[in-house]
């Protein structure tokens, strides 16, 4: 079941191009690059003391979120983002050509 704690948060670092949440010292990140109108989403990482909080799923779902907000096109390199697409098809949309 997902950690709901309204302390945790996700951030758009659009400096270092990623998404973050931080928690206890440590980072989850999305990283993704932007290319005109299609955002490239490149990896997701989670550190191993906070996995199973489905701080991955949040970091997309707000990637995602953020393109559609900007009517982006996502790309992606990264099999989470990949994966989680594909169980979540009303991001479909915003997939660019392959």
């Amino acid at each position: 079941m997902p950690d709901e704690s309204s302390d945790i948060r996700v951030i758009h670092n659009a400096e270092a191009e990623r998404f973050e949440i931080r928690v206890d010292g440590m980072v989850a990140v999305l990283d993704y690059q932007r290319h005109g109108d299609t955002i490239l989403f490149t990896h997701t990482g989670v550190p191993p003391e906070l996995e199973g909080r489905w701080l991955g799923s949040r970091l997309v779902r707000a990637g995602l979120e953020y393109a559609r907000e900007n009517s982006l096109k996502v790309g992606s390199l990264c099999w989470f983002v990949n994966g989680y697409m594909r169980r979540h098809p009303e991001y479909e949309d915003l997939r660019g050509k392959q």
